[in-house]
C-alpha cells in the first residue's frame, strides 16, 4: 500500500452508493473507509491506528445524523469536513457549514465533482493560498487579535479562537489585505479553489461564523465590515491593544 496516500471516511449509509464512491476515489488514489452509521462515526474519525485524512458525511444517518456529528467532531476533529445532502433546502447546507463542516455537494453529485470538491479541500487543507499570502511559520497581528499561519491558530486578547479550515484560510487572507475591499469571487477563488457559482452561501456562511468567534458586531460589524456590492474588509484598528 502507498503510505502516502490520503485516507477519506466515507459515512454513509446507502450499500450501493457507498461501495460507487469508494470504488471511483480509489482508482483516482485515495485510500477510502466506509462506516454505515452514524452513532458509530466519532469512533472511526478518532481512531488512532486509522484516522482519516478527510470526512465525508452523509447527512441522513442510522443511530445519529450527520449535523449532529460535525457538531460533535469538529472541535477536536481538524481534517476537512464535506457534507454530502439529498436535500434541496439550503438551511441542511447553511446548518453543516454553521456546525463547521468545510463544503457541501447535493446529491446526486457527479463523480468528478465529488472528486473536484474533494482535491479543493485538500489543497486547502495544505494552505495552498497564493504564495504572497502564505509563508511557513509566518503571523499577522493587530493589537489582541493574533493569526498564527505554522501552527493554523487563532488568538483574541490571549484566548484561543476554535476556527475551521475554512474560516483559517478566509481570516487569513482577508488580514493579509488589512484595510482592501476583497471581493466575493477573488475570495471565493483563493479561499476554496473554485469559481463561485453565484449560488454557494459557504462563504457569507463563514463570515458570519467568523464575526461571532471575533466579538464582532452582527448587526454592524466593525471588524470584518461588508461594503455592499463590493465584497469584505478587514478593519486593522479595530481589534484593541495588548494593554485595554
Amino acid at each position: 500500500m502507498n503510505e502516502t496516500k490520503k485516507t477519506i471516511l466515507l459515512v454513509e449509509d446507502d450499500v450501493m452508493l457507498s461501495e460507487l464512491v469508494r470504488e471511483y476515489l480509489e482508482k483516482q488514489d485515495y485510500r477510502v473507509l466506509v462506516e454505515y452509521r452514524g452513532d458509530s462515526a466519532a469512533n472511526r474519525i478518532f481512531d488512532d491506528d486509522d484516522k482519516p485524512d478527510m470526512v465525508i458525511l452523509d447527512l441522513m444517518l442510522p443511530g445519529k445524523d450527520g449535523l449532529s456529528i460535525c457538531r460533535d467532531v469538529r472541535s477536536n476533529y481538524k481534517g476537512p469536513i464535506l457534507i454530502l445532502t439529498a436535500r434541496e433546502d439550503d438551511m441542511d447546507q447553511v446548518a453543516g457549514l454553521e456546525l463547521g463542516a468545510d463544503d457541501y455537494v447535493k446529491k446526486p453529485v457527479a463523480p468528478r465533482v465529488l472528486l473536484a470538491r474533494i482535491r479543493a479541500l485538500f489543497r486547502r487543507a495544505k494552505t495552498s493560498l497564493s504564495e504572497d499570502h502564505l509563508s511557513s511559520g509566518q503571523k499577522i497581528g493587530f493589537g489582541t487579535l493574533l493569526v498564527d499561519m505554522a501552527s493554523r491558530t487563532v488568538t483574541l486578547a490571549g484566548e484561543p479562537i476554535e476556527i475551521s479550515t475554512m474560516e483559517f484560510d478566509l481570516l487569513w487572507f482577508l488580514a493579509s489585505e488589512p484595510g482592501k475591499v476583497l471581493d466575493r469571487e477573488i475570495l471565493y477563488q483563493s479561499v476554496k479553489g473554485r469559481e463561485y457559482d453565484g449560488l454557494d452561501r459557504s462563504m457569507d456562511v463563514a463570515i458570519s461564523r467568523l464575526r461571532k468567534k471575533l466579538n464582532d458586531n452582527p448587526d454592524q460589524p466593525f471588524r470584518i465590515k461588508t461594503v455592499w456590492g463590493s465584497g469584505y474588509l478587514f478593519v486593522a484598528d479595530a481589534w484593541g491593544s495588548e494593554e485595554d
